[in-house]
This record gives C-alpha cells, structure tokens and sequence, in this order.
C-alpha cells in the first residue's frame, strides 16, 4: 500500500466514521423547546463540532490502523476474497 493509497483509505474511513459519530448524542432544538427562528426543529442545539472531529479522527486512526496492518501484512488478499475465480466464474487467464 503506497502513500496516497493510505490516505485515501484513512479519508474514506473518516468521513464514514463522521456520518456515525454525529448521529450520537444529538439534543434537537424540537427536544429542548428552544427552537431558533428560522432554523429547523430538528437543529442540534448544540453540535459540538470540534469534539465530534476529535473522536472522528480516534476512531477512524484505529480502524485504518486494523485495515492497513491487514493489508501490510498479506494476512488476507485479493485472492481469498475474490468469490468470482473461486466458483469458477471468473477470467480462466
């Protein structure tokens, strides 16, 4: 795995880790009673943005580190998993 395939991987498991992460814990305004004008009920009160990239970037640092120690280490490869050469479904080559 070179450099930019790493990054990239880590920024794809970020952004999915953030679409979790700011699911949880979410007070809406509706749930409080202090709605603002103009915005929607379903608001967060208070997002707290800065914490939810802090625990993104932990979560995602750990799991990127799990995908990328198993793909350093050859432990599983393209070919345990390809299902399609495996059933004979696949390019004979």
């Amino acid at each position: 795995m070179g450099v930019v395939t790493g990054l990239v991987l880590y920024a794809i498991i970020w952004f999915m880790t953030l679409f979790v992460v700011l699911q949880v814990g979410v007070t809406s305004q509706s749930d409080a009673g202090e709605r603002v004008t103009g915005t929607h009920g379903s608001a967060p009160v208070d997002p707290q943005l800065k914490r939810r990239f802090l625990v993104t970037s932990g979560i995602a640092a750990a799991i990127w580190a799990v995908i990328a120690g198993v793909i350093l280490t050859g432990a599983i490869t393209i070919e345990d998993i390809d299902l399609f050469t495996r059933f004979g479904l696949g390019d004979p080559r």
